[in-house]
């Protein structure tokens, strides 16, 4: 299997687990999108050498991951090169912040470390946080709270499309190299030389894919905007919920 079939098969593992029976997946998208944008600005808010705080902020993902039973060792699996790359931005900061802040075990720490670290810590907590809701959240209940939120109809349906057919997508990708690996047998990879070529194919296949669809749609009364799952309002037990995480945040971060 290669990479592009596990991709596949990683998004339509993804998409299953969300649609989940736990507790966390009942609850209402509204609570859990709210609960998770006062989380990701009260993590950013955080001054450069708030390392504690910030630490402190890990509580949020650990109680989700428990909750919703998501297993740590599978979300690092799918995310490790996103936690990389988030990691990596932080690393020059010693070399510029040579501020002193205290000494552990006869070395000193300065500021650079602290931000660094600091850093580091908020960009996997704030993957965390997106990929718990992706995890315990469809993207139709997404959109859904979306339009409740009064977001424009033609932005949450470019946001459907584009999740819906990102598959579509890769699916094209697949059918492509598989084709191209048939043809040059024993090759690793695609040639340099060809890529130009392939880009062209895919946009040209892209194109009349894009059309193929759309016809269905319009064959299938679209009318501009995609159908969303009408939900009632927030029980008390999802208010109490959104309520107390965000009494949590914010004691965290006047603390």
């Amino acid at each position: 299997m290669n990479h592009i079939s596990r991709a596949i098969d990683e998004l339509h593992a993804m998409d299953r687990e969300a649609r989940g029976g736990g507790w966390l997946h009942r609850l209402h998208p509204l609570a859990k999108l709210i609960v998770t944008l006062a989380y990701l600005i009260v993590l950013v808010s955080f001054p450069k050498y708030h390392l504690a705080g910030v630490l402190l902020m890990a509580v949020y993902p650990v109680v989700l991951c428990i909750l919703g039973n998501v297993a740590v060792g599978l979300m690092w699996r799918r995310m490790w090169i996103v936690f990389l790359l988030v990691s990596l931005v932080g690393l020059p900061n010693p070399f510029f912040d040579h501020t002193p802040m205290f000494m552990v075990g006869g070395v000193m720490i300065t500021g650079g470390m602290v931000s660094m670290l600091t850093l580091m810590f908020k960009g996997c907590l704030a993957i965390s946080a997106a990929y718990l809701l992706m995890l315990t959240t469809t993207m139709e209940d997404v959109c859904h709270v979306l339009r409740m939120l009064h977001v424009p109809a033609s932005l949450v349906t470019v946001l459907m499309l584009i999740y819906r057919y990102t598959m579509v997508f890769l699916q094209e990708v697949e059918r492509m190299t598989q084709a191209y690996a048939l043809r040059a047998p024993g090759q690793r990879g695609v040639q340099w030389r060809v890529w130009g070529s392939m880009i062209g194919q895919l946009l040209l296949r892209s194109i009349d894919k894009a059309e193929t669809v759309y016809d269905c749609m319009m064959l299938r009364g679209f009318q501009g905007q995609y159908p969303v799952e009408v939900k009632s309002g927030l029980s008390p037990t999802e208010i109490f919920y959104s309520v107390g995480w965000i009494v949590f945040l914010i004691i965290v971060r006047v603390l």
